[in-house]
């Protein structure tokens, strides 16, 4: 029998919390991982992060920078651009869509 993967997020939901985190301000890699794990409650590995971010920084929506953090260490701080900020704009409009569509059918009036 095949298991089932159990995912906390679905397919492009973490590249638009990353987006719209970095709407507020540049991060490094680390405080993104910390800030998603503490405003979402959710177990978000580095290991998924990473990966994405340099996925978003291919398609242009980011682009990186070399910093220093409060402790004095290197750290790539991530930045969102003009194309990156469109991007969560369209992408958040579908998500609600498709969210308002949801609900509609789980809805206990239509059960």
């Amino acid at each position: 029998m095949k298991t089932v993967e159990r995912r906390d997020v679905f397919p492009g939901a973490l590249e638009m919390m990353i987006l719209h985190l970095l709407r507020r301000r540049p991060l490094h890699g680390y405080a993104l991982v910390q800030e998603i794990k503490r405003t979402a409650d959710l177990e978000i590995e580095e290991g998924s992060v990473y990966p994405a971010l340099q996925r978003m920084l291919r398609s242009g929506w980011l682009r990186a920078e070399c910093g220093v953090s409060d402790t004095k260490r290197q750290i790539r701080l991530y930045r969102l651009t003009k194309k990156g900020r469109k991007h969560l704009e369209e992408e958040t409009q579908s998500f609600e869509r498709m969210y308002r569509a949801i609900a509609r059918v789980l809805s206990p009036a239509r059960s």
